[in-house]
């Protein structure tokens, strides 16, 4: 697992997380003519894409801790199921009370 070990790094990276946060509504505004559904999709799948390359690049580096790969060897099958349906359910339900208004 990657961590980072010096202050300039570890404010660096705090630093670019906070600039992240309103990256949906700006990305949102970016976009004027694109529909809700669709630019949402395309955030979430962006979201994954991006999160299952830093699991397997960043999060298999380093001295400490286990690889990614290996720390999802050790998850509860059950656990990985529920997060599954939950995430499915969150991401149906978004767009569909997005469309109402």
């Amino acid at each position: 697992m990657f961590q980072p070990e010096s202050y300039p790094l570890v404010l660096s990276m705090m630093i670019v997380s906070m600039l992240c946060w309103g990256s949906w509504a700006n990305t949102m505004k970016l976009c004027p003519g694109y529909r809700f559904q669709l630019f949402y999709w395309d955030y979430v799948l962006g979201l994954i894409a991006g999160a299952l390359l830093w699991g397997l690049t960043l999060g298999s580096m380093g001295s400490q801790g286990s690889p990614f790969l290996a720390d999802l060897q050790q998850i509860n099958g059950s656990h990985i199921v529920f997060a599954l349906i939950g995430g499915i359910l969150f991401n149906i339900a978004k767009p569909l009370a997005r469309s109402r208004h």
